[in-house]
C-alpha cells in the first residue's frame, strides 16, 4: 500500500501547521477570540519541558489572555526574577499553587482559594495573605512533571504556597481525567485563582469561555480529522504533585 493510501486510511499522521501563538493546529486553534484582560496580579506559568500536549494543553493560552504574563518552558531557574525576567523585590508576596498531598476538603474551611505553610497546614489570616499576593507562579506539566518543577526550584519556598478546593471538577471531563476532584487545567488554575484574588469574576467567565471553545473545537475536529486530533494519551498520575494547566 502506498503512503498516500495509507494517509487516507487514517494511519499516518498529517503534517498541519501551527498557530504561531497558541501553538496549535490551525484547525484547533481559537485565537481570535481570545479576549485580552488586563489583569493587576501578575501570572508566571513554568511549563515543563516534557509537556508534550498540544492538542489539550491550555499554558500558553492562558497567558495569551493577559498583558502581564510570561510562559518559561524549563526545569529550573536560580530565582524567581530569573524566572519571570524581570526583578521582584519580595518573593513572599508571590503564590505558588502547589497541591502536593494538601487537600483544602481536609482543612477547616470553605473557601476556594486557601494559603498553607511547608507542613501542609493552613495558614492564620487568610484573607490579609492574600490580599497581599502580587503574582501567582502555575507549575504546567504531569503531576509528576509539576514535582520535579516543585522540588528543583528552591527559591517557591520563598513564596507562599496556596492549594485550590474548586466547587466543581474539571472541564475536561473524560477527555482527560484527573486522579483528585482538585485537579484543573492551567486556564482553569488561572481562572480560579485570579478571579478571587482580584475580585473579578468576568476573569473567570472570560477564560472558562475560552477552555469551553477550545473542548466544543477539539470535539468537533477529533470526529472529523481524529488525525489532527487524536485522542488524548494517558496521564501520569504515578507521584503526587499539581497539575496546574495550565490544561
Amino acid at each position: 500500500m502506498s503512503k498516500q493510501s495509507k494517509s487516507k486510511a487514517g494511519t499516518d499522521p498529517i503534517e498541519v501547521p501551527e498557530c504561531p501563538d497558541c501553538g496549535k493546529p490551525l484547525p484547533l486553534c481559537i485565537c481570535e477570540s481570545i479576549t485580552p484582560i488586563e489583569n493587576k496580579v501578575w501570572l508566571l506559568i513554568l511549563q515543563h519541558p516534557q509537556e508534550q500536549d498540544r492538542t489539550l494543553g491550555t499554558a500558553r493560552l492562558t497567558a495569551l489572555h493577559f498583558e502581564d504574563a510570561v510562559l518559561k518552558v524549563g526545569l529550573s531557574w536560580p530565582s524567581l526574577s530569573k524566572a519571570l525576567g524581570r526583578p521582584v523585590d519580595d518573593p513572599s508576596r508571590w503564590a505558588v499553587l502547589y497541591l502536593g498531598s494538601a487537600k483544602v476538603s481536609e482543612l477547616e474551611t470553605e473557601n476556594e482559594i486557601v494559603a498553607i505553610n511547608r507542613k501542609g497546614e493552613i495558614e492564620p489570616h487568610q484573607r490579609a495573605i492574600l490580599s497581599d499576593i502580587e503574582g501567582i507562579v502555575l507549575l504546567d506539566g504531569t503531576w509528576s512533571q509539576a514535582k520535579a518543577l516543585w522540588w528543583r526550584n528552591a527559591w517557591m519556598l520563598k513564596c507562599q504556597r496556596v492549594i485550590l478546593g474548586p466547587k466543581r471538577p474539571s472541564r475536561y471531563g473524560k477527555l482527560r481525567k484527573e486522579p483528585r476532584s482538585d485537579g484543573l487545567s492551567t486556564i482553569e488554575a488561572a481562572a480560579m485563582l485570579l478571579a478571587g484574588l482580584e475580585k473579578r469574576p468576568d476573569i473567570a467567565e472570560t477564560l472558562n469561555g475560552s477552555f469551553d471553545r477550545l473542548l466544543t473545537r477539539y470535539r468537533e475536529v477529533q470526529a472529523t480529522m481524529p488525525e489532527i486530533a487524536p485522542k488524548p494519551k494517558k496521564r501520569d498520575w504515578r507521584r503526587k504533585g499539581v497539575k496546574a494547566r495550565a490544561k
